[in-house]
């Protein structure tokens, strides 16, 4: 799930953007509205967590602009004030929630996820391929009845790939939404860490869960259906 926090307070966005990767998002960062603005009209997200006060263009624009180009990312802002007007214009110009400062990041993480399921129209926390079972909320990952351990990075690869099963993603996909920065082809890293997928995931290996489309990236194996 990849986020962009515009905040102008470069501590509070630091503790955002390390609180929030800790949990698997991948997370870009700006604390000025002029940049937040673009990288919202010329990135794909699946939420924006914006501050209302920021310097250039201030959260309320931003919002009323994406929303006049018929943006639907879902948008939370972030407020130090307790107005109730301000809410209101928040909420009227499209937001989907808003926090008001202080708050704990775990709050965010929860709002975070209620709306992506709410924008994708789920209402299940848990992806099911196959035997393997992953639970988004508690990050629990099961194959068959055993326990999967995942590092944060295996995890976001994985429910990367398995929201789209049978989508061919190529490694810059993979390597932009997963780890946040432009594929380098000199580098093997989206090949390790599927193969140490492979390993965890795979009971035959003969039949990955993760295949290679040659040339091209990797896939979800489609289910076999029963006979």
């Amino acid at each position: 799930m990849k986020i962009l926090v515009v905040e102008d307070d470069k501590k509070l966005g630091g503790f955002l953007r390390k609180g929030l990767e800790a949990q698997g998002f991948v997370v870009d960062f700006c604390d000025h509205g002029d940049k937040g603005y673009t990288l919202a009209t010329t990135r794909t997200y699946d939420a924006i967590v914006l501050d209302i006060m920021l310097p250039g263009r201030d959260g309320l624009s931003i919002l009323r602009n994406l929303r006049e180009k018929h943006a639907t990312v879902p948008v939370i802002l972030l407020t130090a004030r307790s107005s109730l007007n301000e809410r209101l214009d928040g909420l009227n110009l499209g937001a989907d929630d808003y926090l008001t400062k202080p708050f704990y990041i775990e709050e965010l993480v929860a709002r975070l996820h209620a709306l992506m399921r709410r924008s994708s129209g789920q209402q299940l926390t848990v992806i099911q391929h196959g035997d393997v079972t992953v639970d988004l909320m508690t990050r629990a990952v099961k194959r068959g009845s055993e326990a999967v351990e995942l590092t944060a990075r295996e995890f976001a690869l994985l429910t990367y790939l398995l929201r789209a099963p049978g989508r061919t993603f190529s490694r810059t996909q993979i390597c932009e939404h997963v780890w946040n920065y432009h594929f380098d082809p000199g580098t093997n890293l989206v090949d390790v860490y599927v193969q140490r997928l492979r390993k965890k995931l795979s009971s035959d290996p003969e039949k990955p869960i993760i295949e290679t489309v040659r040339g091209v990236g990797y896939r979800i194996s489609e289910v076999e259906e029963q006979p």
